[in-house]
């Protein structure tokens, strides 16, 4: 459940729009150790359906998201 996740790092990308979280998230994903899991902070409502999609095809895995008031958190395990 995504509630007890604790992620090693957080990338902001509120108020960014497609593609953008998706490329920052592949960046910041590139500097991170196997096992460790990023929290992606959004609002583009794409970035929801991008995300997993993004995540499968390079590899990691996706472990949720959860709706907070104004932005989604997104949450990427890396491999």
């Amino acid at each position: 459940m995504v509630d007890d996740i604790t992620p090693d790092e957080t990338l902001d990308c509120r108020g960014l729009s497609c593609p953008m979280p998706v490329l920052k998230t592949k960046k910041a994903i590139g500097k991170m150790e196997s096992g460790q899991i990023l929290e992606i902070l959004g609002t583009d409502p794409g970035t929801k359906n991008d995300m997993p999609a993004f995540t499968r095809r390079a590899g990691h895995e996706y472990l949720g998201d959860k709706d907070e008031e104004g932005f989604t958190r997104l949450y990427v395990k890396v491999k």
